[in-house]
C-alpha cells in the first residue's frame, strides 16, 4: 500500500489561535502547514514572524494547497473559505458564530457542492456535539446552552455596555436569546451557541443564556439536551488561551485533532 503524502494546509489567520496551532503542528507527520493567510498590510510582518517555517500570503493559493483551516474570524468566510470550496479545496471552519449571518450556511454547502469537496465545522470549545448530532435523527425537544466566562472573557463585547465588569462581585446574567441572536451579538465569545444549535435544533430554536462570573476563573460551557433518545446534559470547564482569554484552549486542541486525524490511518 502506497504512503499517504503529506496533506498540505494553509492557515488562515495568526493571531492567538494561528500561532498556537502553526506551533503545536511543527513536526507533526502527515501535515504540514505550508502557507498563513494574512491581510496584505501584515504579510511582510507575519513572514518574518515565520521565518521560513510557512510562507505569508494575502490569499489562499488554490491548487498549492489541499485543505484551508480558518481560524481569522468571520469575514475570512466570504474573503477567503467561500471561494476557496468554489474552487474544489476542502475547508474547516473554527468561527461558527459567522453563520448566524443569514444565509451563509446555504452559501457555504452550495459552494463546496460547486468545488465537488466539503466544509467542515469544527466543534472548537465544546464536547458533545457528536452525541447532539446522532440524537438530532430521533428528534430534538429543547437544547439549551449556558456560557459562563470570568469577567475579563467579555472585555471588548457589547457586555460591557450591560455591566461594570471590574464591580461584578455575583455571578451575573446578561443575555439570554437564541442562538442566533447570542452568536451575532457575541461573534469572539459565542462560537459555542452557534455549534450547539447547528447541531441541534438550529440557530432560532436553540436558548441560549450567557453569564459573566467572578467567582471563576474559567470558561464554563453547560448544554441541556432533551429528545427521544432521552436527555443529555454536558458541563466543561475550559481554561482560556493565555494569549487570549475570550478563546477556550480547547479550541485549539479541537483544530490540532481535525488536522492530526485528517492525516492518520486510524481516526476517532
Amino acid at each position: 500500500m502506497p504512503a499517504r503524502r503529506t496533506l498540505r494546509v494553509a492557515l488562515i489567520g495568526f493571531g492567538a489561535i494561528g500561532r498556537a496551532i502553526l506551533e503545536r503542528m511543527q513536526g507533526s507527520p502527515g501535515v504540514r502547514i505550508t502557507h498563513v493567510v494574512v491581510t496584505p498590510a501584515r504579510v511582510a510582518e507575519v513572514g518574518a514572524v515565520l521565518a521560513g517555517r510557512a510562507q505569508a500570503v494575502d490569499r489562499v493559493p488554490v491548487g498549492e494547497v489541499d485543505l484551508v483551516l480558518e481560524c481569522a474570524g468571520h469575514s475570512a468566510l466570504s474573503q477567503h473559505v467561500l471561494p476557496s470550496l468554489a474552487a474544489g479545496t476542502e475547508c474547516a471552519v473554527l468561527s461558527i458564530g459567522a453563520l448566524s449571518e443569514a444565509g451563509l450556511p446555504e452559501l457555504l454547502e452550495a459552494a463546496a457542492r460547486e468545488g465537488g469537496t466539503q466544509v467542515h465545522l469544527l466543534a472548537g470549545a465544546i464536547g458533545g456535539i457528536d452525541a447532539i448530532a446522532a440524537a438530532r435523527l430521533a428528534g430534538l425537544e429543547s437544547v439549551t446552552y449556558t456560557g459562563r466566562k470570568p469577567p475579563a472573557g467579555w472585555r471588548g463585547s457589547p457586555a460591557e455596555q450591560l455591566l461594570d465588569l471590574d464591580a461584578l462581585r455575583e455571578p451575573t446574567v446578561f443575555l439570554e436569546a437564541t442562538a442566533r441572536e447570542a452568536a451575532h451579538l457575541y461573534p469572539k465569545n459565542a462560537n459555542v451557541a452557534a455549534t450547539v444549535s447547528l447541531a441541534g435544533l438550529g440557530l432560532d430554536a436553540t436558548r441560549v443564556r450567557l453569564m459573566a462570573d467572578p467567582t471563576i476563573t474559567e470558561n464554563i460551557h453547560e448544554i441541556e439536551v432533551r429528545g427521544a433518545f432521552g436527555e443529555m446534559r454536558v458541563s466543561m470547564r475550559g481554561k482560556p488561551l493565555p494569549d487570549n482569554p475570550k478563546t477556550s484552549a480547547l479550541t485549539v486542541l479541537s483544530a490540532l485533532r481535525f488536522l492530526q486525524n485528517r492525516a492518520a490511518s486510524l481516526a476517532i
